[in-house]
């Protein structure tokens, strides 16, 4: 099973081999697909967790045990189709290639099962028409 996490990090648990104990002591894989850490700040991490749902939840409620914010997402990327101007910046940030433009008629496609919710297209965006529902 996987799940998508946003973890929130107090300046303590900055120094932690995360992925390594979730791997290690969970038997979960951890993919990184967003962090924000920096020394001496709140660091963010945005990842998708890999494993049986019993290790899954066991290792969730570790983390929330050293004061790690867990959220988990089940949300989506929305595009508003009145507000997209198809200008194709968004294509640039996003990872996994879930938004590409047409190469013929240049409009923006979004294949929604490619997408991981990493949220890097929604700053992108000059018009505000990429959000999510969460």
């Amino acid at each position: 099973m996987k799940k998508r996490v946003t973890l929130t990090f107090p300046r303590s648990s900055l120094g932690m081999p995360l992925t390594y104990r979730l791997a290690k002591d969970f038997n979960v894989a951890a993919n990184i697909i967003r962090a924000q850490v920096a020394p001496n700040q709140i660091g963010k991490l945005l990842l998708e967790l890999s494993g049986d749902i019993d290790a899954l939840d066991a290792a969730i409620d570790w983390m929330r045990s050293l004061d790690i914010e867990v959220s988990t997402i089940s949300g989506e990327i929305l595009i508003s189709e009145e507000s997209c101007v198809h200008c194709g910046l968004c294509t640039g940030v996003c990872p996994t290639e879930a938004l590409t433009l047409e190469k013929k008629t240049f409009k923006l496609t979004f294949v929604r099962s490619r997408c991981i919710v990493c949220e890097q297209c929604i700053p992108t965006c000059p018009v505000d028409a990429i959000s999510t529902n969460l």
